[in-house]
Parts: C-alpha cells; structure tokens; sequence
C-alpha cells in the first residue's frame, strides 16, 4: 500500500511539471510573438490608411535659383522622403524666428529619411536678388536646399498666402500636415516624426526609439501689439496707417510734414519721399521716420546705404532699448534685408522717431514683436 502511494505521488508531480512546463512555453511563444503582431499591425495600418482627402504635394515650379543643390540632385532627392516645404522670405522677422528649429530639424532628422526645402518667395524686389539670398543662408547656417521662387509660381502652385507657412509631405508626396506662421514647433515635429517612423515601417528598415524634441527658446509675442507698417502704396489698400495728411501720390515725390499729434500705430514721415510701390525713397538730403508704436521688439526692412540715427521718447536709444543692429545709437544699412532697431523685455508704448541723412534710401516695412 505504501509502495502504491509512492507511485501515485511522483505520477502527480510528474503531471503537474508537465502542465506547467507547457504553461511557460506557451506563455513564451506568446511573449516572443507579441513584437511581430505589432508590426504587421503598424504595416497594415499604414497599408490601409485612407489618403483621398490629402493632397498631392504640387512639383516645384518656376524656380530661378537652386541653393546648396541642383535641380537633378533635388529631383533625386526628393523621391521617397518625408519633406517639409518650408516657404520664407528672408526679410521677413516671423520667417527667421523659425529657422532655428528648421535647421535643428534638419540636422537631427536628415538622415532618417528628412528632406527640407526651403521656398524662398520674395515680398519685395530685392529679394529676387541670388547674392542677397545667399547671404542671407549662410548667414542663417541653412545647409538644406533653398530654391528661389521668384515669380511666386511654386507658391501659387500650394495655394499658399502666408509667411511663414511649412508644408510636411509624407513619403508617398500627400501633404500630411500643414501650419501657418511662428509656433507650434512641438506638434511639428511630432509629425515629422510620425511620418518618418511610418516611412520607416513601410521600408521594413529598423524605427529608431522616439527622440526627445528640439529645445529651444520660443520668441513670445506681445498681445495686441502694433501691426505690421507697410510703406509702398500697393500694400496699403485696407491697411494704409501713413499718418501725414499729405497721404499716398503714387510715383510722385511728396513733401511731408510731421504733425504735433501722433496717433498710435500710425507712422509719420519728414522731408521728402518718393512713392514707390513697395516703398519710400528719402529724396531730400535728410528724412524722418517718426511713430508711436506698443511693442517690446522693432524691426525695420530697408535698403541702400544709409545711416540712421535712433531716438526713443526724444532721447538718443540707450542699451536697455538698443537692438541687435543698433551700434553707439545708431543703424548703418550696408545691404537690403531686416534690420533690429528695438528690443526690450517688457511691451510698452513708445515714440520712436529715425533721423536718416543718405538720400536713396528706402523703407519697406516696421514689424514689431
């Protein structure tokens, strides 16, 4: 009986081994299958995904200049990326705060399947300009190709109204995602990301783990500020904030007359000016540029060598109010583009007046910040 009992015990054991051995070796087949579940499941989600409601990102067309490429190094290059359209125009301030994430893009993504294109579409006539365009990119450390949009046609071709405006495409060429203006550069990236993860699943290549997002410092806009002051007659038709009751003569040379009484975010001008399309030109051997603004940053898009002499509430500028470009109270314009005249941390109301002494210069634009 004893001897019965024995054999009942280890045939027990036995048993109980034998299901939980069985028990690890599924629960291990499981476990080893559960990665190669996941990705037929991304492949197949990418695989299905509904694209009929995106658009086809359009070819770049009308391109006078390409920077740091060729057209057939573009026209490769652009086969089977992720690509952020990328449309600027180097006077533009909004345009440039953005660069430094475009560029930090750039570097850390490139080479996982990222190809940037920056569309450089001029506001005004100087920027058709390749040697100021080019300037302007290596002063930027842009490294990925810029073309030169000069007729707009690219622009026209996206439907595109804006700067900054960025475009991302996904492997396939469907815009996937688009933003206007400065901001939003985490959710950017995201995307960026996203796309390149599923370009990578669909190439069957490795997915790097996600990578933390580029940190850098967002310029923080002042509420209600001033808004863009444009000088040339054809941008004023809804938006004409000249104060001089002289008013716009289009192609005429005018005399104005500052008033004692200046009205904010309106500007003011004294001396006489010629009144040009997209600008003013000093004719007399002096001018002034005087307004009452709200702002904590101005900046000022000029051209032709000049020198200006910057007084804020009467007073010569001093160092808490000096922006970038200003040296020993003052501006010298040594080629066409944006220029810092103001920048402070707290937005305020101030007048600003601009003493310029080189007939020939020209004022396109003030934005503040």
């Amino acid at each position: 009986m004893k001897t019965e009992i024995k054999t009942a015990i280890i045939f027990g054991i036995m048993i109980v081994s034998g299901v939980t051995g069985l028990s690890l070796v599924f629960s291990s087949l499981e476990t080893s299958q559960t990665p190669i579940t996941t990705e037929i499941e991304k492949q197949s989600s990418i695989y299905t995904l509904d694209k009929s409601s995106f658009k086809i990102a359009p070819d770049l067309v009308g391109i006078a200049h390409y920077i740091n490429t060729t057209p057939e190094e573009l026209s490769e290059e652009i086969k089977g990326k992720v690509v952020l359209y990328d449309f600027w125009t180097y006077s533009c301030i909004n345009c440039i705060r953005t660069i430094p994430y475009i560029t930090a893009w750039n570097e850390k993504y490139a080479d996982e399947g990222l190809l940037i294109i920056g569309v450089h579409s001029p506001e005004f006539e100087f920027e058709k300009d390749l040697n100021n365009v080019k300037m302007a990119v290596d002063k930027n450390g842009i490294r990925y190709p810029v073309v030169m949009d000069n007729e707009i046609k690219t622009w026209k071709a996206f439907e595109n109204r804006y700067w900054p405006r960025k475009y991302i495409a996904d492997s396939e060429g469907y815009i996937r995602y688009d933003h206007i203006g400065e901001g939003e550069y985490e959710q950017t990236e995201k995307v960026i990301q996203e796309l390149l993860e599923e370009r990578a699943t669909k190439l069957g290549l490795n997915v790097a783990a996600a990578e933390p997002l580029v940190a850098i410092k967002e310029f923080e806009h002042t509420s209600l500020r001033t808004p863009e002051l444009y000088f040339g007659y054809k941008f004023t038709p809804g938006r004409n904030q000249l104060g001089n009751a002289e008013g716009f003569i289009p192609g005429n040379d005018v005399e104005y007359v500052i008033p004692e009484e200046l009205q904010l975010h309106n500007y003011y001008l004294g001396g006489t000016w010629k009144n040009l399309e997209g600008s003013m030109e000093l004719v007399s051997e002096e001018g002034i540029i005087k307004l009452q603004y709200f702002a904590k940053e101005v900046n000022i898009v000029a051209a032709n060598e000049a020198k200006l002499s910057i007084f804020i509430d009467g007073k010569p500028i001093t160092s808490n109010y000096a922006g970038s470009d200003v040296v020993s109270g003052e501006i010298h314009i040594v080629e066409a583009g944006l220029y810092n005249i103001i920048k402070s941390d707290e937005a305020s109301i101030h007048t600003l007046e601009i003493i310029v002494s080189n007939p020939g210069f020209e004022i396109y634009t003030l934005t503040f910040g």
